[in-house]
């Protein structure tokens, strides 16, 4: 320490003031310089991550959407799957039921107004409705067997003019 001082009393005080300022200024450049190291292996590291994410992203974007909409076409096939399983049950049913002799004809006495032998059959005309039949145009049809109307239907439509 007693060189220190002496080399330092043999200087100007402007001198050691200059001196002092260049190894503070040295110190400082030094110290910004590590920083400024240490920030740009930080950007440059946060930049390769950033870089690398992004390009994950944009690498599983499209497949990602791919999977979400067919893992919604298989949803949707498999509720079809379902209701075509339930319409093939009743219509399963309804062909046993139709193998039933018994429901044959009463699904033919029903509409189609078959009687058996000995049985005499009615038909009960609504008033109501013969009214609203003639304002439409139409002819009411009731008192008549249902083949015959079909049969004037075709004979209708088969005219030219009408």
């Amino acid at each position: 320490m007693a060189e220190n001082r002496d080399r330092f009393s043999t200087f100007s005080t402007a001198t050691r003031l200059k001196q002092l300022g260049e190894r503070t200024a040295a110190h400082v450049y030094r110290s910004q310089s590590r920083r400024q190291v240490r920030r740009s292996r930080l950007t440059g590291r946060a930049a390769l991550l950033v870089l690398v994410l992004c390009t994950l992203v944009v690498a599983l974007a499209y497949p990602m959407r791919q999977y979400v909409s067919q893992r919604s076409e298989i949803a949707d096939q498999q509720r079809g799957a379902v209701d075509a399983y339930k319409r093939l049950e009743q219509l399963r049913d309804e062909k046993a039921r139709w193998q039933d002799p018994a429901y044959a004809e009463q699904q033919a006495r029903k509409h189609l107004h078959f009687l058996r032998p000995g049985e005499t059959g009615y038909i009960m005309n609504d008033p109501g409705a013969e009214a609203s039949e003639r304002r439409r145009g139409g002819e009411a049809g009731s008192d008549r067997p249902w083949y015959s109307n079909v049969w004037d239907g075709v004979d209708k439509a088969d005219r030219p003019g009408d």
